[in-house]
């Protein structure tokens, strides 16, 4: 009876899973007498692959199709053979260093651009993140309060960060209006190529710091106590303490985070491209846009010439990947 009388009361969610659980249970019986309990582990995993399978592996297939075939056609079967003829256009220029001897031109302007934004970018969310974590990992007042505004950017949506920026920053934005009641001139942020791209390195920085800090901060909380109060019961300065105990201990950290900061930089788009648009002209136009606007946005599309600039990338983040995986394994073992 009190088996009954629980059951009866049980909120309705929890019935319709029993209910739904118990229809389940015969046929996957069957199942697994059939294929052994080794075999049910397949069957589980088989929705993942089919999805994976579809909207991962089959596109990484069709986009080396793309890069090794010729036309502006979208269909497979009207894309002649091209063999590497897209990765020679890509790559010829009479000198890398110089924009206009290439024969893609935009490619490499993206190339460059992409080199400074992420070197600029990477060099600030690395150094602001480390003092960051410092600070949030030092007994202060509010400390939770400011590890949670550290992060909250972090939860907005990439487009949404971007338009906040961009409305702040236009002609009759907040940020001109303050200059101009503070008795100062309209500045155009996102219309003169050296602030628009300074702007593009800040909001970048200023919307995924916090995700670097708090793995910072992770890595400091990881350190063990007792080291800082032997140094402090020796007399060791904070300084000192900071350069011989700190960062050795911090370091495969920080390197992971370096790592990470560098394949999200490479992959720089959605803030940049609402924010800029890449404009003024190409000055804030990095390497993902210019892949975008060549298969996509431009009047010719040109599938295989941007099918084959992001295989270069993906050699590039592959690289990268590699390296972190290397520093994750060597830190783990130390």
């Amino acid at each position: 009876m009190t088996r009954l009388k629980s059951h009866s009361t049980d909120p309705w969610p929890a019935r319709a899973y029993g209910m739904v659980m118990g229809a389940l249970e015969p046929p996957f019986a069957a199942l697994q007498r059939r294929i052994g309990i080794r075999g049910m582990a397949y069957v589980f995993v088989a929705p993942n692959l089919v999805f994976f399978s579809l909207f991962v592996a089959l596109p990484m297939v069709l986009n080396v199709w793309y890069a090794l075939s010729g036309s502006n056609r979208l269909l497979i079967m009207e894309r002649p053979w091209a063999g590497l003829d897209n990765f020679h256009a890509l790559l010829d220029c009479t000198s890398y260093l110089e924009v206009n001897s290439c024969q893609q031109d935009r490619f490499w302007r993206a190339v460059h651009n992409s080199t400074l934004f992420v070197a600029l970018q990477v060099s600030a969310m690395v150094l602001l993140s480390v003092i960051a974590a410092l600070l949030l990992n030092s007994k202060i007042r509010g400390r939770g309060f400011f590890r949670a505004v550290f992060f909250f950017p972090v939860l907005l949506s990439p487009v949404v960060v971007a338009l906040i920026w961009k409305w702040t920053l236009q002609p009759d934005g907040l940020l001109n209006a303050l200059m101009v009641w503070s008795g100062g001139e309209r500045i155009a942020f996102l219309h003169d190529a050296s602030w628009s791209f300074f702007w593009t390195v800040f909001v970048s920085v200023w919307s995924h710091m916090g995700f670097y800090t708090l793995i910072l901060l992770a890595g400091l909380q990881a350190i063990p106590q007792e080291l800082y109060e032997s140094a402090q019961i020796d007399g060791t300065s904070r300084w000192r303490i900071f350069w011989r105990i700190t960062m050795p201990l911090l370091l495969p950290t920080l390197l992971v985070v370096l790592i990470l900061s560098l394949i999200r930089g490479v992959q720089a788009f959605e803030e940049v491209f609402i924010l800029t648009g890449g404009g003024p002209g190409t000055a804030t136009q990095y390497i993902v846009q210019y892949i975008y606007e060549t298969a996509f946005a431009n009047q010719v599309h040109l599938l295989g010439l941007a099918a084959a600039a992001s295989l270069l990338v993906a050699v590039v983040l592959m690289v990268l990947t590699l390296l972190q995986l290397r520093i994750s394994y060597h830190g783990k073992k130390l």
